[in-house]
């Protein structure tokens, strides 16, 4: 089957909350997936959708500072493997890039392996924040520069 990436919007958002787990598994990160993001960053929120659905998501946008920040990007479980992350990456770093995007930044929990060896996989330098997320809560910080 084919996959296309098209732009998000809110319909598409309501359609992945309603598979969260087939993205996320247990956790429940449902309070990440904003509308307001995929209201006001339209042109950089992703879906690769094929006849059988929605199979992955990115929910980006373009800082002033000209970061391209991935805020949440989920592949669904069947898909996995396939290269469709690495897909949408290269679908969001075009549409930063046309945006004015010098690098890229995301980030996750320091936890949260298969999302750093992803990163890693990507060429992201990453490094530990200590209380990124409030005191006791530290982050995994990912960038790469868009030379």
């Amino acid at each position: 089957m084919a996959v296309r990436i098209d732009l998000a919007d809110v319909n598409d958002l309501q359609q992945v909350l309603e598979d969260h787990p087939r993205y996320w598994g247990e956790r429940d990160l449902r309070a990440l997936h904003l509308t307001a993001l995929v209201k006001e960053f339209g042109s950089t929120c992703l879906v690769a959708r094929a006849d059988d659905g929605i199979r992955g998501y990115l929910i980006g946008f373009v800082t002033p500072d000209r970061t391209g920040y991935v805020h949440l990007i989920a592949t669904r479980d069947d898909t996995r493997g396939t290269g469709l992350g690495r897909t949408l990456y290269d679908a969001f770093t075009a549409t930063a890039r046309r945006q004015g995007a010098v690098r890229l930044k995301a980030i996750t929990s320091v936890t949260n392996e298969g999302s750093i060896a992803f990163h890693r996989g990507l060429g992201f330098d990453h490094r530990v924040v200590e209380d990124y997320d409030g005191t006791g809560r530290p982050r995994v910080v990912f960038t790469r520069d868009l030379n």
